[in-house]
């Protein structure tokens, strides 16, 4: 990775200063306002206790949920930061505000050793616009800026790549490390075969990593309901299932480039509808009905899908094969997540790229078996598509 970390900082940039730390506390809440899954708080915690034990203090800045621009009790991180604090021995102090003189005095006097949490960042109005004043005030706050938010680097806010215009250093935290090396490796240099799957239910929000994955990848296989926009293209019958239509003379000129790369499944769950899971049953891709939707790739479409993960060396996963939240349309979703764990068992290289993927393997209680599960959904996807996130073009370079 060509950016500079929190392990570039010296001591004396670290030792008694202000460490400014964006990160992904945007985690799924309980309608007793509680936090649902901390995994993204975990996530953080190398990165602050790293900073911690260098003789910083931490601040911390995130978004949650969207409260568009102004305060909202449901979106406050007053409950993240109570979290926070059972998971860590450091002291843990919040404030309700984040660009005010409140906030500015809080973070003034933080002792070494101490995490302040500073309100939603999407309380302000200027944080989505990457308001200059906001970048520049929230940039006062600290002495050193750290962004460990790979979840939110694809957008170009205040709190990401706005701060770090105006504070410097501004580095990598760990856990965007981790994410930059582990993705960049794979499309980089990734040891072969390589293999990906894509899945989910529309092609148009893929297409860019197709196309950018099509070139290195030794197999790409596709699941889930974009699987049904291919299958139109090829002239089957797909039902009642999602279809786009605008995009099945795309699916078909990718089929006509990418040849034996691209892995389509050959049979499907099938319902005349998600509320009769009862009815589900396995036909041939050829044999889908007029009355029938596609929800999984079938079992035979499983067994070569996890026969193919079997003899990769790196594989990258984003997108679920089916309806996984409602079974039994779970169960190609669990044996490509079953297969990915056995390979890493094996030696392979297997990386999940965050939103339903991620949710999927953390559900099955695989998390711990793959190499690496992605924070951020979104900006996963951009990486793959080859773009440039913002949040991490704006931080240090190594050779500046």
């Amino acid at each position: 990775m060509n950016k500079k970390t929190v392990r570039d900082l010296t001591d004396a940039q670290l030792r008694g200063k202000r460490a400014l730390v964006r990160v992904d506390f945007n985690v799924p809440m309980n309608e007793s306002m509680q936090v649902g899954d901390d995994t993204r708080i975990r996530a953080a915690l190398p990165t602050i206790e790293y900073l911690l034990e260098r003789g910083a203090c931490v601040i911390l800045l995130s978004h949650l949920g969207r409260p568009k621009g102004k305060p909202n009790p449901k979106y406050s991180l007053e409950p993240v930061a109570r979290h926070l604090a059972t998971l860590t021995k450091t002291r843990v102090d919040f404030v309700e505000t984040t660009d005010s003189d409140e906030a500015s005095r809080a973070a003034k006097e933080l002792a070494a050793g101490e995490i302040l949490v500073l309100e939603n960042t999407r309380f302000l109005g200027g944080e989505e616009t990457n308001d200059e004043r906001l970048s520049r005030a929230l940039a006062c706050l600290g002495d050193v800026f750290v962004n460990d938010a790979f979840g939110a680097a694809h957008r170009a806010h205040a709190s990401t790549e706005g701060i770090a215009r105006h504070l410097r250093p501004a580095v990598a935290g760990l856990l965007m490390e981790k994410e930059l090396e582990y993705l960049g490796a794979a499309l980089a240099s990734p040891k072969r075969p390589f293999i990906s799957i894509l899945g989910g239910a529309k092609i148009s929000g893929k297409i860019d990593v197709i196309e950018q994955l099509l070139p290195g990848v030794d197999r790409l296989l596709i699941g889930g309901a974009m699987a049904c926009t291919f299958f139109r293209a090829m002239g089957l019958n797909t039902g009642k299932s999602l279809v786009e239509e605008d995009r099945v003379e795309m699916a078909a000129d990718l089929l006509a480039r990418a040849g034996d790369k691209l892995v389509l499944p050959i049979d499907a769950v099938v319902a005349s509808s998600l509320n009769d899971p009862m009815a589900a049953k396995n036909v041939a891709r050829e044999e889908i009905t007029d009355d029938q939707a596609m929800f999984d790739i079938g079992r035979k479409s499983s067994e070569l899908f996890s026969g193919q993960i079997a003899t990769a060396k790196t594989v990258i996963w984003n997108g679920p094969m089916g309806v996984f939240e409602t079974p039994p349309f779970d169960q190609a979703t669990r044996a490509v997540a079953e297969a990915m764990a056995n390979a890493t068992d094996t030696g392979a290289i297997t990386i999940v790229g965050g939103g339903d993927s991620a949710a999927a393997v953390a559900q099955l209680g695989l998390e711990s078996r793959m190499s690496h599960v992605s924070t951020g959904g979104g900006a996963s996807l951009e990486f793959l598509e080859g773009k440039e996130l913002p949040g991490v073009a704006a931080l240090e370079g190594r050779s500046e």
